[in-house]
């Protein structure tokens, strides 16, 4: 910026003037200096100081505005193609924009022009760019609604005894308070939305009046095969009914409409993040410990809401029906194959249940096998719909009976329970007629003994020059560990003497460290 400080036309020349210097000439002017003087203290021409003074108000400023150009436009050769590509696509960028124009104009465009560039660009978009979208700000009512929605935990980093805890969050917000209580999941699931809500109104102690969520599936299902439109399916209009809120949507493809729950998700993220920084580690000893972890970093954030959160309860009314059953309840029969159906997968149990039916109860992450009021079984569920989850434990007693299945056995791969044991069954498959039989009895050893034991036996002796693997093999592997570690708890404890410690302080004290330092010059 330039500043009239010679004897030129000033407000005629485009020379900008600081209101500092227009302030100073009305002083100067006012302490009774003439007009030079008053411009010479306000650092401006005499002319430039008398047409500021006839004004009727001085501080007005005179400059001509500069629509002329000084130089030649750098971008004339590129410009009007530039300006024909943003018109038909106005969603491109200028550096992308910039770097194509150059390759397509090899020499005509110069690379400390791309400033220069992306200035243009920007003000087209100002003077003809397209409308944007305009977000609406809301004013919530106390108790209104409760927002719900999942977010993926996978870039914190979470590990349960240094393994990677892959899960989601449902997390509830209450957007006229802001209070929000989080809960553990496994997935976006109806499951994990029963068992969410039913942590979260515990939590609360009240019910709002609507619960919005998005177009997940978990809520809601096409009602045409071809049509856009969406309705709540039965199961999530139950789960409504039976706390008595008013169920809620937001438009198809538009999750700015729930942004108080969206937004509140990176919060909530960077929060964590920070405590877990404060803790020194993301390792967890429990999933039960980083629940309660969870729950203490949201406990502190929701202590900085009390206020506007007691408006929130005391427009809301109180709970007044039982908690809604986290799980589904399912009757299954257990198939001579030993196995159970649900949805649309295979399930193996143990064979003392053949023949009988069974209530299921499927949790998130588990399934139940009730007979009665008594536990049969506990199951981990699967997140697929079709196939089979087959425990090799189960039905291992019966193929060693009848070796000659496992060939033909409909879900033999589920029968490789880590990748180690397919390498041994391929090995077994090159060396021997009786791979089947071989193999089978090492998988004996491992239900047995334990599959993470037999892995690393195994694991073991398929790197040995000449391979040579059984049953035998692997529980002699197993004895040498047992041993070596019977050995290591019945070592007898290392006996310290004290004494020999003292006679080498004694011994350093006479020699001095004089002398001490000498011997090792002598020795270098």
């Amino acid at each position: 910026m330039l500043f009239d400080t010679g004897w030129g036309g000033g407000c005629c020349s485009g020379v900008v003037v600081k209101r500092t210097q227009l302030t100073k000439l009305v002083h100067e002017r006012n302490q009774g200096a003439n007009i030079s003087m008053s411009a010479i203290k306000a650092g401006m021409s005499r002319t430039t100081a008398r047409n500021y003074l006839r004004q009727d108000d001085v501080m007005e400023q005179r400059q001509v505005p500069h629509n002329w150009r000084t130089r030649e436009d750098p971008l004339e050769a590129v410009w009007p193609q530039a300006l024909a590509m943003l018109r038909q696509a106005p969603e491109l960028e200028a550096k992308a924009l910039f770097e194509h124009l150059a390759q397509r104009h090899p020499g005509g465009v110069k690379d400390g022009l791309l400033r220069t560039f992306q200035r243009r660009v920007r003000s087209w978009r100002l003077a003809e760019g397209p409308e944007k979208e305009v977000f609406f700000t809301q004013d919530h009512k106390p108790g209104e609604e409760l927002a719900v929605d999942w977010t993926d935990m996978g870039d914190l980093g979470i590990m349960i005894e240094g393994k990677t805890l892959a899960h989601k969050l449902f997390h509830a917000v209450l957007p006229y308070s802001n209070w929000e209580w989080a809960v553990r999941a496994h997935s976006e699931s109806t499951l994990s939305r029963r068992g969410g809500l039913k942590a979260t109104l515990g939590r609360l102690g009240r019910v709002p009046r609507q619960l919005l969520t998005d177009h997940s599936s978990t809520a809601t299902h096409q009602l045409k095969r071809d049509g856009a439109e969406r309705g709540f399916n039965a199961e999530y209009l139950g789960i409504c009914a039976h706390y008595g809120i008013e169920p809620r949507t937001i438009n198809v493809a538009r999750p700015q409409e729930n942004g108080d729950c969206e937004s509140s998700h990176g919060h909530l993220k960077r929060r964590i993040r920070q405590h877990l920084l404060l803790r020194g580690s993301r390792d967890f000893s429990s999933e039960e410990e980083y629940d309660r972890f969870l729950a203490g970093v949201l406990d502190a954030a929701n202590r900085l809401r009390t206020k506007r959160l007691g408006e929130d309860l005391a427009a809301m009314r109180e709970t007044a029906v039982e908690d809604l059953p986290d799980y589904r309840e399912l009757m299954v029969s257990v198939g001579n194959n030993s196995t159970i159906r649900v949805r649309k997968l295979r399930y193996s149990v143990p064979s003392r249940l053949i023949g009988i039916k069974l209530l299921a109860r499927i949790y998130e992450n588990r399934i139940v096998l009730l007979d009665g009021a008594q536990e049969v079984a506990q199951l981990p569920l699967n997140g697929g719909d079709r196939g089979a989850v087959i425990d090799f434990r189960h039905v291992i007693g019966h193929l060693l009976r009848k070796p000659g299945a496992f060939a033909g056995y409909r879900w033999r791969e589920e029968l490789f329970p880590a990748p180690v044991y397919r390498a041994a069954y391929d090995h077994l498959t090159r060396i021997s007629t009786q791979a089947d039989r071989r193999y089978l009895e090492i998988l004996k050893v491992a239900a047995d003994e334990g599959q993470t034991v037999v892995e690393n036996a195994l694991e073991l002796l398929l790197a040995a020059p000449r391979p040579f693997i059984s049953a035998g093999e692997v529980l002699g592997l197993l004895d040498t560990w047992r041993d070596l570690q019977r050995q290591w708890r019945e070592r007898p404890p290392l006996e310290v003497c004290l004494k020999d410690y003292d006679a080498l302080l004694d011994g350093w004290e006479e020699d001095g460290p004089e002398e001490q330092s000498g011997n090792k010059e002598v020795a270098v």
